[in-house]
């Protein structure tokens, strides 16, 4: 069975933990992660690897981070830059908000986003590959998996980091912040780069990916939905579906 449907919804269902977790410790949102070895890849099929490129192939997270911290002093506002390193990983459209408030993000998150880019840009080519990036994408091509590029960066930018990671050459194809509507930690950054290697699945292959994801969705929200219910009719229920309205960002899907 292809598995890489499994794991897309197994991340759809961690990035949906991830929010409320995220708010409780005023962090960087977790995500999950795997690997393979060839053995495992052949048994079960997997066919391609998507891998995150910004802070992950190319050193880019400090002189991100410091954009960011630029950027937001510009218009006079001061967010600690440890908080923004955290934040490191989301896409700008997904930051402002996480690092400040709703707020700061409706009023000025255009802006921000564009001195965020005139800081960043003089930085770009301080960027460097980390050691054995390019050498880490040969070795999965050489267990016979194709490869793409994940990135919710500018086109430019990943241009250049294509270029220190020999990615055009390696790579069978790649992404940017341009292909979808949304950026990390939403999924849309990896359903577009399975869509841009054409993953399939049969309808038998499709069955088992909903029996499977279902199961685990259910294994871990049976207790909470359970003490939720019960909680609902006590004095405090008002109290707890406020918090859960809250740390599941359910009143913001409501304004979209």
């Amino acid at each position: 069975m292809h598995v890489d449907g499994l794991v897309f919804r197994i991340k759809e269902i961690a990035d949906a933990i991830a929010l409320p977790v995220y708010r409780l410790r005023g962090g960087r949102p977790w995500s999950l992660g795997y690997y393979t070895s060839k053995k495992s890849c052949i048994e079960t099929a997997i066919d391609t690897a998507i891998l995150d490129v910004d802070g992950t192939l190319v050193d880019s997270n400090y002189q991100h981070a410091l954009a960011w911290f630029r950027a937001f002093r510009r218009l006079s506002l001061t967010v600690p830059i440890w908080r923004i390193h955290r934040a490191i990983g989301m896409g700008g459209d997904q930051l402002v908000a996480a690092v400040t408030d709703d707020r700061t993000e409706s009023r000025l998150g255009d802006e921000l986003r564009a001195a965020w880019s005139e800081e960043f840009e003089p930085m770009l080519g301080e960027v460097q590959p980390f050691e054995g990036a390019a050498d880490l994408i040969r070795e999965v091509r050489r267990r016979g998996l194709g490869v793409v590029l994940a990135s919710s960066g500018q086109q430019r930018h990943l241009e250049h980091y294509l270029d220190l990671i020999d990615g055009r050459e390696l790579a069978d194809a790649w992404t940017t912040s341009g292909d979808v509507k949304a950026t990390k930690p939403a999924p849309d950054l990896v359903q577009v780069a399975l869509a841009k290697v054409d993953g399939r699945m049969s309808a038998d292959e499709r069955r088992t990916l909903e029996s499977v994801t279902s199961q685990i969705l259910n294994k871990l929200l049976h207790l909470p939905t359970v003490r939720m219910k019960e909680a609902a009719v006590s004095s405090d229920g008002a109290a707890y579906a406020d918090a859960v309205r809250h740390l599941f960002g359910l009143d913001e899907e409501k304004k979209r």
